[in-house]
């Protein structure tokens, strides 16, 4: 009797010393549906990992990006695990702000990664960051109202394509609107969009000097033709609408043309949560005139901050999220169509997924069509698709992306709109010491 006493007491001291010496990482990510999906399915780490326990900070993209930018910024230390964009993983691994991911393990494959992506997250051959899923952007429309409506859209579509085809689309007293695009400020919302669009018009935001564009004509023809098409075939309340908004307003049926990331088709395909499902066509993203479909290459990344305490651990999670064989869980779960897309050659080789998934040719087909090394058609000093790759975009973009949203508001004219980007961002260039 006394020896079972022993026994059991010792097993609850060992059972109370391995939880009391659990680590907790905490990660922050963004509320896109596949990072919520990755959280549900967490449970197949817990059983892998028992002595490693996860706290999630989920928040909507541009409350992350400004608080794990100045979490990082200051070495706050507040997350372990960071879900950031490829425009902050060079950037922040040059400041020496994050781990090198060299502790993922001999499973994880890093020759698998699609070359731009892994481009995108390396900085002298070493990965700061291990791609979540990756995109480009392309035009997802009904093909049950182009047909209603007479009109087809090309495989390569120009701007006046797609606003014809909207404007006939549209029938506002059944709230069926022509199109969504983004129109909520932020350097990676509205100016996401309205930066790939310009590079179709022949627009960039700096000439060769560092000289902001915004004065030119094919800054005032892109914004110009957004903000016309949006009033007449786009919703109500647009200039408060991004990439999660417009999706369910796709979804619901009450758009006609959506232009956004790649990641969407999984949603928009999804009959468990779109009324749509069964009737979406797919384009690549339009041109306005010139050989430029928007240049747009984006990957959602999980980085480890300089300043954790528990850098192993964190590896193991984001080794975990981001391998072969999480991919594999989520279609053994949600199926192949819905699996994290954009990042490895052997999904794009995998017979299954291109099966279950109607959209994966036109994706790859888009992510290899954007040169984030040439991203205009007129020569710039800069690289990235639908962003500029300096520490200073991030504020600027975000100034220029609240002129524009005021824009389609209506409380500022175009012309005032651009002639207010153009100066702020002279003044800001300016500072940073980019102009004399």
């Amino acid at each position: 009797m006394l020896s079972r006493t022993l026994l059991l007491g010792a097993a609850s001291v060992l059972a109370m010393s391995s939880f009391a010496h659990a680590e907790t990482l905490t990660i922050a990510t963004v509320n896109n549906g596949d990072m919520v999906r990755m959280q549900k399915l967490t449970d197949d780490f817990a059983k892998k990992n028992p002595d490693i326990k996860l706290e999630w900070v989920t928040l909507e993209e541009n409350v992350l990006r400004q608080r794990v930018t100045t979490d990082i910024a200051t070495k706050g230390g507040q997350y372990d695990v960071m879900t950031i964009g490829t425009y902050e993983v060079p950037i922040w691994a040059k400041q020496g702000w994050l781990l090198p991911l060299d502790g993922l393990g001999a499973d994880y494959d890093k020759a698998d990664l699609l070359p731009a992506i892994d481009a995108a997250v390396s900085v002298d051959g070493k990965l700061y960051a291990s791609p979540f899923y990756g995109e480009s952007a392309m035009v997802m429309y009904r093909t049950d109202l182009a047909e209603k409506a007479g009109v087809k859209i090309s495989e390569k579509p120009t701007w006046d394509e797609i606003a014809d085809a909207a404007k006939k689309m549209t029938d506002k007293s059944t709230e069926t609107y022509g199109i969504c695009l983004r129109g909520k400020a932020g350097w990676g919302e509205n100016m996401a969009l309205l930066t790939a669009m310009s590079n179709s018009f022949g627009g960039r935001w700096f000439d060769e000097k560092w000289q902001p564009q915004f004065d030119q004509p094919e800054w005032k023809k892109a914004l110009t033709f957004y903000v016309d098409l949006m009033k007449e075939a786009g919703p109500p309340g647009a200039s408060s609408n991004g990439f999660n908004e417009n999706l369910a307003l796709f979804q619901t049926g009450k758009c006609g043309i959506w232009i956004d990331a790649t990641v969407a088709a999984s949603f928009v395909t999804n009959p468990k949560d779109s009324k749509v499902a069964d009737k979406v066509g797919y384009a690549l993203f339009p041109t306005g005139g010139v050989e430029n479909h928007g240049n747009w290459l984006w990957a959602w990344n999980l980085g480890i901050p300089a300043g954790t305490k528990k850098a192993e651990a964190a590896q193991k999670f984001v080794s975990w999220a981001t391998d072969k064989a999480y991919t594999e869980l989520v279609a053994s779960k949600e199926g192949w169509a819905n699996v994290p897309p954009g990042t490895r050659k052997s999904l794009y080789a995998n017979p299954e997924y291109e099966k279950a998934a109607p959209f994966a040719k036109i994706t790859l087909d888009a992510m290899n069509a954007a040169n984030t090394t040439k991203p205009t058609v007129k020569p710039v000093p800069y690289t990235g698709g639908q962003f500029v790759a300096i520490p200073e975009f991030q504020g600027i973009g975000t100034a220029v992306g609240q002129q524009f949203s005021a824009a389609l508001a209506g409380s500022m004219k175009v012309d005032q709109a651009l002639q207010s980007a153009q100066a702020l961002t002279t003044r800001e260039m300016t500072k940073g010491g980019y102009i004399k």
